[in-house]
């Protein structure tokens, strides 16, 4: 079909007169025509079906999330995860079908002797190409097993940040100091995810030890439940911060131990509020801080 419009086209704008005329005729060849339509029929299948791949995504978890307690964030991370992974098998899905015809009409190179060696070839590259079969395998994996998505904050075997892509062979991070870390799919044997399902904001608060406990104690549970009240904190805040317990105790110092559940990514935003809170309330009620005495460095 669309090689028959591109004839109409060239037939009625007479460009193949003129291209003929002007020793350009191989450009509105059959073989090219042909060729040319191929490319395009396959470039317009292939949004078409990176727009049904979006939809039917986001339906099939969407769908899903409705019998499961799935925050928001998490929805998107999946959503977002899953459609890169997908999206990747069907960009190389058309580029080696494009490559195929452009080979056949193109070029007459009959593709089907190398298809049916493939069997041979697999077997031959399989010994040197383990590597590459285990971390796809790993990354079908990890989704599948929903160990972390894109968006998500975590440590993977000694790097840290926030995951960029989950791809066929990699994850990538991209870390605090903007630095991008690339790790085989394979290799990951251990994840600690931080914005799974849920965050805590954990602190701790070193106090004079002639400071009241007690006073400060409550002062951290209040401040917790009218910041958890707040309308730009109430939807961050599932659990509002609270006095915890009393950590270590030194001769010039008392650790206090806060601790409140929010949602996934919230933790880092949630504890820097609180403590900005506290040292203001602190200061009012005349509660110490702890003075911790820094190494003093003499020049000779």
């Amino acid at each position: 079909m669309t090689d028959t419009l591109i004839k109409q086209l060239l037939n009625s704008s007479r460009v193949d007169e003129w291209m003929t005329e002007h020793g350009l005729g191989w450009l509105v060849s059959e073989r090219m025509v042909e060729t040319v339509s191929v490319v395009i029929g396959a470039v317009i299948v292939y949004y078409l079906g990176r727009i049904f791949i979006t939809w039917a995504i986001r339906y099939a978890i969407h769908s899903t999330a409705k019998h499961r307690s799935w925050h928001r964030k998490d929805i998107e991370k999946r959503e977002n995860t899953l459609t890169q992974l997908i999206r990747s098998f069907w960009r190389i899905t058309i580029i080696a079908y494009i490559a195929a015809m452009v080979a056949s009409k193109l070029f007459y190179f009959d593709l089907s002797p190398l298809f049916a060696s493939a069997g041979i070839i697999g077997v031959a590259l399989g010994f040197g190409a383990q590597s590459l079969v285990k971390d796809f395998l790993a990354g079908i994996f990890i989704i599948a097993e929903n160990q972390y998505r894109v968006g998500d904050v975590v440590d993977v075997m000694g790097a840290s940040g926030t995951v960029e892509r989950v791809g066929t062979r990699s994850t990538v991070l991209r870390d605090a100091d903007g630095n991008v870390h690339y790790l085989p799919n394979g290799t990951i044997q251990h994840v600690i995810n931080k914005t799974m399902g849920y965050s805590m904001s954990r602190f701790t608060l070193q106090l004079d030890p002639s400071s009241d406990i007690s006073r400060a104690a409550d002062i951290i549970n209040e401040t917790g439940q009218q910041l958890s009240k707040e309308k730009s904190w109430d939807k961050k805040i599932i659990e509002p911060p609270k006095f915890v317990s009393v950590g270590d105790i030194t001769g010039r110092s008392v650790e206090l131990i806060v601790a409140g559940k929010v949602q996934p990514s919230d933790q880092w935003a949630v504890t820097s509020e609180m403590r900005r809170r506290l040292l203001k309330e602190f200061e009012k009620q005349e509660i110490e801080l702890a003075v911790i005495p820094t190494a003093i460095t003499h020049k000779n």
